[in-house]
C-alpha cells in the first residue's frame, strides 16, 4: 500500500483565493517537491500568494472543474498528484499519514487514495447533516487517473486499485450566504447542462417531491438535527439545490422553443 521514493506535485486550481490560499499551500508544501497552481485569471492577490511558495502558476480560461484539473494534470512534473482546492487543507494527522506513506519503501498497488473531508459551514465543523461520509481521490498516480467529463461534481475515474486514508482533510467552501447561493445557482446551471441532455420531461416530482426527500433525508435520516440549525441550513439548501436543478433545465428547454 505504501509509497516507494514518491515526489509529489500539488496542484491547487484557483480564481480569486487569496483568503484561503495560504492556508492551502501551507498544509501541504513541505510534502511536495512541486506545487502547480492553476489559476483562471485571478484579479486578486492570488498569484502573488502563489509565488511566495515557489509555485509554478499556469493560467487557462474556466470551463468546469474537471476540464481544468485534466488539463493540468499531465503538466506535472512527478507522477504522483496530491490535488487540493483552495478551500481544502491538510490536517497534521494526515500530513503526517501521508509524510509516512512517501518515505516507505514499499512499492505502492494502489492507483489512488480517496480522504475523507472535515466540512465547515457557518463557521462550524459539520459532523452529520448528509456530509460525514463526504470523501473524495485527491491523492493519485498522474498516468492512470482522469477526472470524469461532467459539468459539476466530478470524480476521478481508474482502472486501478483505489484504497482510503484513514485521516481527514478540512474543506471550508463557505465565504458568505451571498456566495454560498451564488454558488449553489451556478452549480446547477451547468448541472442542468448535463441533466438536459439525459433527462425525460420535468414533472412535480422532479420540482417538489424531490425537493422535499432531500430536504428529509439531509435532516432526519442522515442526522441533520444533530448539527441544530447548521443542519437545518444544509438541508434546506441542499433542498433548494435539487430544485434549482431542474428549474434551470426547464429554463434551458424553453430557449430551444
Amino acid at each position: 500500500m505504501y509509497f516507494y521514493q514518491v515526489k509529489l506535485t500539488l496542484i491547487v486550481p484557483t480564481f480569486n483565493e487569496e483568503k484561503v490560499l495560504a492556508r492551502c499551500l501551507e498544509s501541504a508544501c513541505n510534502l511536495v517537491d512541486e506545487i502547480l497552481v492553476v489559476d483562471s485569471f485571478s484579479t486578486d492577490g492570488t498569484l502573488e500568494i502563489a509565488k511566495k511558495f515557489s509555485a509554478k502558476i499556469i493560467q487557462r480560461e474556466y470551463e468546469n472543474s474537471a476540464s481544468q484539473k485534466n488539463w493540468a494534470i499531465p503538466q506535472a512534473l512527478n507522477s504522483w498528484i496530491l490535488l487540493l482546492d483552495a478551500d481544502e487543507w491538510l490536517t497534521i494527522d494526515l500530513s503526517n499519514e501521508i509524510s509516512k506513506m512517501i518515505s516507505s519503501k514499499i512499492e505502492p498497488i494502489e492507483s489512488g487514495f480517496w480522504i475523507y473531508r472535515s466540512n465547515h459551514f457557518l463557521g462550524k465543523r459539520v459532523r452529520f447533516s448528509g456530509w460525514q461520509g463526504d470523501k473524495v481521490i485527491r491523492l493519485f498516480k498522474r498516468d492512470e487517473c482522469a477526472y470524469k467529463s461532467q459539468s459539476v461534481h466530478s470524480e476521478i475515474v481508474t482502472k486501478g486499485k483505489l484504497s482510503t486514508l484513514s485521516c481527514r482533510m478540512n474543506h471550508d467552501t463557505f465565504k458568505g450566504i451571498q456566495a454560498w447561493e451564488k454558488k449553489l445557482i451556478r452549480y446547477a446551471d451547468w448541472q442542468a447542462l448535463d441533466y438536459d441532455k439525459k433527462m425525460g420531461k420535468v414533472t412535480a416530482f422532479h420540482t417538489l417531491v424531490k425537493p422535499a426527500y432531500r430536504f428529509i433525508k439531509h435532516f432526519v435520516f442522515s442526522g441533520g438535527f444533530l448539527d441544530g440549525y447548521v443542519g437545518y441550513r444544509i438541508s434546506k439548501y441542499a433542498a433548494w439545490s435539487v430544485y434549482l436543478r431542474y428549474y434551470k433545465v426547464l429554463e434551458i428547454r424553453s430557449k430551444h422553443k
